[in-house]
């Protein structure tokens, strides 16, 4: 594991991104979610229990092998991506609860990614001698480095917010550019078993990008929240910061099987994400609004 992957790529990958979401807070975000308890409760609520358990119970069905069952609740368990808020931007979601949602949640997410991830650890490989668990220094580690590039990012926006605006979007393209170069590694470094593991996983990503963001925007309708705000929680939900999930599964866990499913899931989750999108705001959306009119 101590390819140039695992020891330079990744770690760059994985810096990148969260400068980039540090380019897009401020610590008003933070506070933001004062404004909306509900909103945040219920859809960190679908992200932190309703989201593992779904993704348990598919994983189950599919009777995944061990190292792909974990790799998908690690990724179950991983927050939202950044990406998340360009997609709620373009397709009429709450984006200042979108923004808030990943920040809270990435820093959540320090203490119930190893919760979630270790509890499927001891729940799928039932040989003790080839668990390996994710010990919360391990972690506290991870995100120490997460979190660093964030603050940079943040005090890049504090301090110069015009040229955090005109970075923003090559940072998010040069972010897409290394996670599918991490992608690409991750399935070449699993070469004599991606034929099978693509046939393993790639069925019930797909399944599980599609119920998240279905959950991510059903649930909050029906507890009350606005289409703006229901619409923020399903990309929130639905779109995962995957290079996290593959950081955790290569440098810690040192397994790439078990990032296979996060590299999967970024093959298929924009896609996915950007169909939803248009079925919210071409069909989903505008049917509401017809039915509250005529109501």
């Amino acid at each position: 594991m101590d390819s140039a992957l695992t020891t330079v790529g990744l770690p760059i990958a994985l810096g990148i991104v969260m400068f980039g979401l540090g380019l897009s807070l401020t610590v008003d975000d933070f506070r933001n979610v004062t404004k909306n308890p509900k909103a945040v409760a219920i859809a960190l609520g679908c992200q932190l229990i309703l989201l593992p358990a779904l993704c348990f119970g598919l994983v189950v069905l599919f009777d995944l092998k061990p190292a792909l069952a974990v790799g998908m609740m690690l990724l179950a368990a991983s927050p939202g991506g950044t990406t998340a808020n360009l997609f709620s931007h373009l397709f009429r979601g709450d984006v200042a609860l979108n923004v808030s949602l990943t920040a809270v949640n990435s820093v959540i997410a320090i203490f119930t990614l190893p919760l979630i991830t270790n509890l499927a650890i001891f729940h799928f490989y039932t040989d003790p001698e080839n668990q390996v668990s994710l010990q919360f220094t391990k972690v506290v580690e991870v995100f120490a480095i997460v979190l660093v590039p964030v603050a940079l990012g943040m005090v890049v926006k504090s301090l110069k917010p015009l040229f955090a605006d005109k970075m923003d979007k090559p940072v998010r393209i040069l972010s897409a550019v290394v996670l599918a170069a991490m992608v690409i590694g991750i399935l070449l470094g699993e070469l004599e078993n991606v034929g099978e593991y693509l046939k393993s996983v790639g069925p019930i990503t797909m399944l599980f990008c599609a119920l998240s963001l279905a959950l991510g925007y059903f649930v909050p309708r029906a507890l009350g929240l606005t289409d703006g705000q229901a619409v923020a929680s399903s990309f929130e939900i639905g779109v995962h910061n995957s290079t996290l999930a593959m950081y955790v599964a290569v440098k810690i866990l040192e397994s790439e099987a078990t990032a296979v499913p996060a590299a999967v899931y970024s093959l298929v989750m924009f896609l996915f994400a950007a169909l939803w999108g248009l079925l919210l705001t071409k069909v989903i959306l505008p049917r509401r609004s017809s039915d509250a009119v005529a109501r």
